[in-house]
């Protein structure tokens, strides 16, 4: 049996609606069966005040039969209503193209609205038409609005030409925002990534402010020249989350000169060997 995107926010959204679940399976319909523009607006307007704003209540399976409808979308964080904005999104069979019709919606959304529509990337038919307002959506000055691109989401994975992927991945440091959240992060990282954020890093060092150990992640397997030792080098000496960083990163590169690094931290090179440490550790480390 296929499932589909559609069909499991409909499922989550109905599970979770109480006693307005015949409300929204009613405006769906409607909204499938051929409903105005003016009722779309009409019904994404209601839904918050008519379900709620509460978080979306997801299992394990919920999140696993995601992947499976579209691998990499992870809609933990996600809102009830969020959710079922979408839902009457994807269910909408308007005349205008879906583009034409999210760039007005876009136009006149508040940041609440702008998250749920910007989560729904990668679901919406011909989402690569959507190119310019995803644009805008990564230059928002609200991160919140930025995050609801950039974690979660594989539209950027899918979709984002090297220029704009690198741009992402550079605006989420400057915001303070985290890299691990982003679908594809190591997949899609390369080589002039690396060299960007080597840069970015030397550039902070050089002003007496820190990097954010996750940085690394991006740099070590395309570590190819003596700036990007020598600022791991660097890394290696500063903080428990730092050190591991730069013992991931460098043992991602596999280089002599990778190896070498490595042996300033003979303990933690064990432990990531054994498969003790790894990403997901760092923010333990950093809290430490």
């Amino acid at each position: 049996m296929v499932v589909t995107t559609q069909a499991l926010l409909r499922d989550w959204v109905t599970r979770q609606a109480g006693p307005e679940r015949g409300w929204f399976e009613s405006q769906l319909a409607r909204l499938e069966a051929g409903a105005s523009e003016q009722t779309l607006h009409l019904f994404l307007g209601l839904v918050p005040r008519r379900l709620g704003k509460a978080d979306l209540q997801l299992s394990a399976e919920d999140l696993a039969l995601a992947e499976r409808c579209h691998p990499g979308w992870h809609p933990t964080n996600w809102s009830l209503d969020g959710a079922a904005r979408i839902a009457g999104l994807l269910a909408f069979r308007g005349k205008r193209p879906f583009a034409a019709v999210f760039k007005d919606l876009v136009r006149t959304a508040d940041a609440r609205e702008l998250i749920a529509l910007y989560r729904g990337l990668a679901l919406y038919p011909q989402p690569e038409s959507l190119a310019f307002e995803v644009g805008e959506g990564l230059r928002s000055n609200m991160r919140a609005v930025f995050e609801a691109i950039a974690h979660g989401n594989p539209y950027p994975r899918d979709h984002f030409d090297i220029h704009r992927w690198n741009h992402m991945v550079l605006k989420a440091l400057f915001i303070g925002s985290r890299l691990a959240p982003i679908v594809g992060l190591d997949a899609r990282s390369n080589p002039e990534l690396a060299r960007i954020l080597i840069d970015y890093a030397q550039e902070r060092w050089a002003a007496g402010r820190a990097v954010t150990p996750e940085l690394w992640r991006c740099v070590g397997p395309h570590a190819d020249s003596a700036a990007a030792y020598a600022a791991l080098e660097r890394a290696l000496g500063g903080s428990p989350a730092e050190r591991l960083a730069a013992t991931l990163a460098l043992t991602s590169a596999g280089t002599d000169q990778a190896r070498h690094l490595l042996a300033a931290t003979p303990e933690m090179v064990s432990r990531v060997d054994a498969g003790q440490l790894g990403w997901d550790n760092l923010s333990s480390y950093e809290a430490a």
